[in-house]
């Protein structure tokens, strides 16, 4: 079953809306960071949640001492993955301390394990914001959220039939691009979590996919 955006873009306008209200007087836009780990799946969630926060207002910056809100969108095939995004939340502790208006965000397949929420809970109540692979188009609401309570915010969902397609997103390449045509997978090898973390095979609509390949022709990709 595939979804609208209707709800996302009512959060889009809600998070913009305060950024607009907050950075007007100072005559310049927010900035964000979005730092990938792992595989081209992973690659491709970033554009995307890229394309969401520059829908809200953000402009994206080469450094994490620049940013307003740092997404670090995890990978945990090896442990060293889970380990340079420990070290990275380590080092951002004090900036986060002298900036509260700096935003934390971790997401992706290292979340969707309990044993790493649990740590998080405990050692890491600095970063604002945790959700996992399925529910990528839900952070203008979490953002939102976030902004208006400030209180850790964890949204981590462990299945979903839905595919929510239509997202904005600020691609890395202007010559090729990746396009989903199904997420998940249903060989549960014994060496592969991927089942795991980004849940049991679910197939988008033909319709959906010439749609984002006819968008990206036009755009340039080749």
């Amino acid at each position: 079953m595939q979804k609208n955006t209707t709800f996302t873009d009512e959060y889009i306008q809600k998070v913009f809306d305060k950024n607009e209200e907050k950075f007007k007087a100072k005559d310049k836009h927010p900035k964000m960071l979005c730092i990938t780990y792992g595989c081209q799946a992973n690659v491709h969630d970033s554009e995307k949640i890229s394309g969401l926060l520059g829908e809200m207002g953000y402009e994206a910056c080469e450094s994490e001492e620049e940013a307003g809100i740092i997404v670090y969108n995890t990978c945990c095939v090896r442990e060293n993955a889970e380990n340079k995004v420990f070290g990275h939340l380590g080092q951002v502790k004090k900036p986060k301390e002298l900036n509260k208006d700096l935003k934390i965000v971790v997401c992706g397949c290292m979340v969707q394990q309990d044993t790493i929420i649990e740590k998080m809970k405990e050692s890491y109540r600095f970063v604002d914001i945790i959700f996992g692979t399925f529910n990528l188009h839900r952070l203008p609401e979490l953002l939102y959220s976030s902004m208006e309570t400030g209180s850790q915010i964890i949204d981590i969902w462990k299945d979903a039939e839905e595919i929510v397609d239509d997202l904005p997103a600020i691609r890395q390449h202007k010559f090729k691009a990746s396009v989903n045509i199904m997420h998940g997978c249903d060989n549960f090898c014994s060496y592969c979590i991927v089942p795991y973390v980004r849940g049991r095979e679910r197939s988008r609509t033909p319709e959906s996919i010439i749609k984002e390949i006819e968008g990206l022709a036009k755009s340039g990709v080749v």
